[in-house]
């Protein structure tokens, strides 16, 4: 059965970093790109960062040089490095998989449960 599942979310100071983690079983994750969305209060989730099955890598302009992604697919696990945190980063952070490569505008086959970011002012 497929499964994907989130963690390294939390409570954080603006400023501050945080690496969130998504571990995947039940997929031939080489074969998957990985994304990262966010969805905040009363808002759609959106678009994060995504890195396709042969590292090629997209982020949101609201991120992109901030947030790195990165894949170890000896581990099953996609990573989302967070730095330079800002009070409007908070949401709750889900990972998607879809084969091949996972497109911004595009439906995700596969998503973890979410893990909590909150950065605090």
């Amino acid at each position: 059965q497929e499964q994907l599942v989130e963690s390294g979310g939390g409570l954080v100071q603006a400023g501050d970093s945080l690496r969130l983690s998504c571990v995947v079983s039940g997929l031939s994750f080489s074969n998957y790109g990985m994304g990262w969305f966010r969805q905040a209060p009363g808002k759609e989730r959106e678009f994060v960062a995504a890195m396709s099955w042969s590292g090629n890598t997209n982020y949101a302009v609201s991120v992109k040089g901030r947030f790195t992604i990165s894949r170890d697919n000896d581990k099953n696990t996609v990573y989302l490095q967070m730095d330079s945190l800002k009070p409007e980063d908070t949401a709750v952070y889900y990972c998607g998989a879809d084969l091949w490569v996972v497109e911004p505008h595009k439906a995700v086959r596969y998503w973890g449960q979410g893990t909590q970011v909150t950065v605090s002012s």
